[in-house]
């Protein structure tokens, strides 16, 4: 049975690459299981040991998932890697809750009409689906963990403002369903630092120990400065993409996630400890470039160099 806190520990920052799922949702090419599995040991062999790996979805319409199984399997080879899958549906639940991966994410919107457009149910109907797995991962013998991103968090580019109360009400909701872990989600990046702050501040308040984490995307080139605010208020999980991959397909707009090596840096500029090489992690960005020759990479440390005499906090 997995621990949420001995997988997420408190005592430093995890950070956890996406790029594997939400930063090949919308491309055109993909690497293939070969390179994904490069991708993953090499990224492994820097010090990350937190990845969503895929989602269980239909490979005639997300072929870029079709291998999200192997991809499982080969996380499973790693010693202390956690692999996280999304699952959307129940078919994608049956999958996921068959394949043995150690996390299952699912999406609640904090926007009615989002939640709508994403899922096509409303949010009571997906809470319900959310209890349905809780109970499920329950009477599983490997117990995976459950976690939710509560998307459109900080602004919906269908609704407009959402209230942070309604946000709020949602993670209550979801921590006392029996879910493991509770992201909030700038789905488009209309957040800042501020709205960050006060919001990861309060949901800090209602995890009660729980892991509680931040998604970003750095549609404005707000994601560094947003995930320097969520830290500040107690955050120790941050979603990130090699290159800033990402985007929503039902987010009109949306752009791709924080860059994760801009990621390490910056924790390690705090003083928070990743356990991750920064050096070797961006040579990941090499194998990217070779696999999805068209899509752009983004990041600031990969365009102006590691600073000399920069050392991480290992």
């Amino acid at each position: 049975m997995a621990i949420a806190s001995e997988i997420y520990p408190n005592d430093r920052v995890n950070l956890r690459e996406v790029g594997l799922r939400d930063g090949l949702q919308m491309v055109k090419t993909f690497p293939s299981t070969k390179a994904k599995k490069k991708w993953i040991e090499q990224e492994y062999a820097a010090g990350v040991r937190h990845f969503e790996v895929g989602s269980f979805l239909p490979a005639s319409k997300y072929p870029m998932f079709a291998d999200v199984q192997k991809v499982v399997e080969i996380i499973a080879t790693l010693p202390d890697a956690h692999g996280a899958a999304l699952a959307l549906n129940k078919r994608g639940t049956i999958d996921a809750l068959e394949s043995g991966v150690a996390e299952i994410g699912c999406v609640l919107s904090a926007s009615p009409e989002h939640n709508l457009a994403n899922t096509r149910r409303s949010q009571k109907e997906t809470l319900r689906e959310i209890e349905n797995l809780c109970r499920m991962r329950d009477a599983t013998k490997h117990n995976p963990l459950v976690s939710v991103g509560i998307a459109m968090a900080f602004g919906c580019s269908i609704s407009g403002s959402v209230a942070s109360t309604a946000v709020l009400g949602l993670v209550e909701k979801c921590y006392d369903l029996g879910v493991d872990m509770v992201s909030l989600a700038d789905t488009v990046g209309y957040a800042g630092p501020a709205q960050v702050a006060a919001l990861s501040a309060e949901a800090h308040k209602i995890s009660s120990g729980k892991i509680l984490g931040v998604h970003l995307h750095d549609t404005r080139g707000m994601g560094i400065a947003n995930a320097s605010a969520a830290l500040d208020e107690g955050v120790r999980m941050i979603d990130g993409a090699m290159g800033g991959l990402g985007g929503c397909p039902f987010a009109p707009n949306a752009t791709g996630n924080v860059v994760f090596d801009d990621l390490v840096f910056l924790c390690e500029t705090k003083g928070l400890k990743t356990g991750i090489d920064l050096e070797e992690l961006m040579k990941i960005r090499e194998l990217l470039k070779v696999e999805m020759p068209t899509e752009p990479l983004y990041g600031a440390v990969a365009k102006a160099g590691i600073p000399l005499g920069f050392e991480a906090r290992t």
